[in-house]
């Protein structure tokens, strides 16, 4: 029997989100009572809220929205690799030297451990140089336990463009701290919400027997 590996961060009030992005907030609207039979709730978020999938339009203009994204890169094999140990600020070439020649989809585990806790401004970022190298193994998606690609004070956005180039999704906000490196299926949809340039989505693995 498969087992599933559920990759998500929990949505919840104090969920650390990027330095002045909305916070997350969940409140009633209806609650069971007499007159109402039902619990319904509002809820306030970014859609780069948790573990979130990237949309074209994040960092382009002119890019696709959530609602019109393919989904074909999110769900499908995919290698797990823990870098975190040889990774010293930004992912180069010589770090993804265990990937195979081809590899359709890779998620990499750039945090020792996850900070579920607090807001890690230093985390590592991705160089051109190693998305070039994911796009040469056919590469379709890119995923990785660290909020963004690209440094928080970036303002050029080197790594998220050259995915742009390579056609390759993004996925962020992973949580891998209990998942054995190896190959996995990885489920993982964005919503369908038009005009979102991102979108929550709850990541899964689940092996492959």
């Amino acid at each position: 029997m498969s087992k599933m590996y559920d990759i998500s961060q929990r949505i919840r009030p104090d969920i650390p989100v990027w330095p002045g992005d909305c916070e997350f907030s969940l409140k009633p609207t209806w609650q069971i009572e007499p007159d109402s039979p039902v619990n319904v709730s509002e809820m306030t978020l970014s859609t780069h809220t948790g573990t979130h999938a990237d949309a074209r339009l994040h960092f382009d203009a002119k890019g696709l929205d959530c609602a019109d994204t393919a989904l074909d890169a999110y769900i499908g094999p995919v290698v797990f690799l823990d870098i975190s140990d040889q990774v010293d600020g930004i992912v180069l070439p010589k770090h993804l030297s265990a990937l195979p020649e081809r590899c359709p989809r890779v998620l990499l585990k750039l945090f020792a451990t996850f900070p579920h806790d607090g807001w890690d401004a230093d985390f590592p970022s991705f160089s051109v140089e190693a998305i070039e190298l994911l796009a040469s193994k056919g590469c379709i998606l890119i995923g990785t336990d660290v909020p963004s690609l690209d440094a928080q004070n970036c303002k050029t956005l080197d790594a998220h463009f050259a995915v742009d180039r390579a056609e390759m999704a993004i996925l962020e906000g992973l949580v891998l701290d209990d998942v054995p490196e190896g190959t996995y299926e990885l489920i993982a949809l964005p919503l369908k919400i038009e005009g979102a340039d991102g979108s929550p989505v709850r990541a899964i693995l689940r092996t492959m027997e």
